[in-house]
Formats: C-alpha cells, structure tokens, sequence
C-alpha cells in the first residue's frame, strides 16, 4: 500500500474514513479554514504541533508566532523533512503549498514575510493541527 516504510498512502475513501469532514476538507481537498477560527491561531502551550491525519510531528511550539493573519504561524518546521513543498496557482498566482511529508495532507502555505534572522511564515490550518502537551 505504500512506497516506503515510513510513507502513509491510503485512498480516498479510507481517508473520509478516518477523518472527520471538517478535518478530511483541509487535509485531503486542499481546504482552508476561516481567519481567526482556528483552535490554534491564538494557542500558547508549549508542546508539538502534529499532523492530524497522520500524527507525524510537524511544528514546535517554540517556533510558534502571532502573525496576525488569523492562522497559526511557525517560524519553521520542528525538524528537518517533515514537510514537503509544491507550487498551488489555484488562486491565479503562485503560493507554496505545505505538505506533511508521511502522509501526503494540505497544512497551508510558507511565506517570505516571516520575522528574522529566517524570514519564514508557515500559515497553517488548525484543522490540519493535533496539540501534544509538553511533558512535565
């Protein structure tokens, strides 16, 4: 079913399987969210960000930001790989579409107006966000 060990390939319908609509509609249909809906956008504990269709760590809370773009914003990927990139035009110009690299699902888009020294705004749907608590 998959390619590589460490790869996750399901077909559509086991993904609306797995997946609830709001979630599937992010993750799978390239959806996006309201500004300001998110249950992350104004989210402040420390832990990881993981990947809700696959559970794969994505983002740190330590690299978290309030951009104020209604989104949750990273300032990078909690490490090196767990994300993969691809042009998206569908808006009639060309943004970079973020990816979770095991499973393949939309998280959002990286931008050029993030702050120094790496200048990065990952804007990504909460939808496509779980939360694992720092451990104490």
């Amino acid at each position: 079913m998959s390619d590589s060990p460490n790869k996750m390939n399901l077909d559509e319908s086991e993904w609306r399987k797995k997946l609830p609509n709001d979630v599937f509609a992010v993750c799978r249909m390239k959806g996006t969210e309201r500004a300001f809906s998110g249950k992350y956008h104004d989210h402040h504990e420390k832990g990881i960000y993981t990947c809700a269709a696959c559970g794969q760590d994505l983002f740190s809370s330590l690299d978290k930001y309030d951009s104020g773009c209604g989104w949750p914003s990273f300032t990078k990927p909690a490490q090196k790989g767990q994300v993969t990139y691809a042009e998206d035009d569908t808006l009639g110009y060309i943004r970079i579409e973020v990816l979770c690299s095991k499973c393949g699902s939309h998280l959002g888009h990286v931008f050029d107006d993030g702050p120094k020294p790496l200048g990065k705004r990952y804007c990504i749907n909460s939808l496509a966000l779980n939360f694992s608590p720092e451990k104490k």
